[in-house]
């Protein structure tokens, strides 16, 4: 059991306001966070602002952060988790088996703290060393392998398998996306 999970059993019976991470419906998340609002429930949904341009215009529009969810806060064991549930948009909980995992406050606020800087901001596939990924740009645009570190001078391992050796090469300052 993680300690959030456990953080959060101890809390019921004194019950402090928790976090948790709902997931919702692509381009729906704006409306649900409202409804959860009208509810009563404090809800946040992290925004920026990205400039979209079609044929004609060019307009600033507030998108959401994280696509596809948003957070609530409210006590562990309340009946909120079942209006959450019930929220028209909702999809559910994000952590195991649909259960609801804690989001500790400080990663809230400092996400909240990023955003009111003004400091320039955008969703990154969620990397970690060992997953296959893909070079996207520059010189080495279209090379695979597996990220072996996430240290700061972040190192792709790629494999030559039917030789079985390998190289590895340094990507910092390369874009890269993960492969399924």
């Amino acid at each position: 059991m993680n300690t959030a999970t456990q953080k959060a059993q101890e809390n019921a019976a004194g019950a402090a306001p928790l976090w948790y991470a709902v997931r919702l419906r692509s381009r729906h998340e704006k409306v649900a966070a409202e409804q959860l609002r009208k509810l009563g429930i404090e809800t946040y949904l992290p925004l920026v602002t990205q400039i979209h341009q079609w044929s004609d215009r060019k307009k600033r529009v507030e998108v959401p952060l994280f696509s596809g969810y948003a957070f609530v806060k409210f006590e562990p064991g309340s009946e909120v988790r079942l209006r959450v549930l019930k929220t028209h948009g909702v999809v559910g909980f994000v952590g195991p088996r649909w259960e609801q995992t804690p989001v500790p406050e400080l990663q809230i606020r400092h996400i909240q703290g990023i955003l009111e800087s003004g400091t320039q901001v955008e969703e990154h596939p969620y990397l970690k060393a060992g997953q296959r990924v893909r070079i996207r740009g520059g010189a080495l645009a279209g090379v695979e392998g597996i990220l072996s570190s996430l240290n700061p001078d972040r190192s792709l391992v790629i494999t030559v398998e039917p030789i079985g050796r390998s190289i590895s090469i340094r990507i910092e300052g390369y874009e890269v996306e993960v492969l399924e």
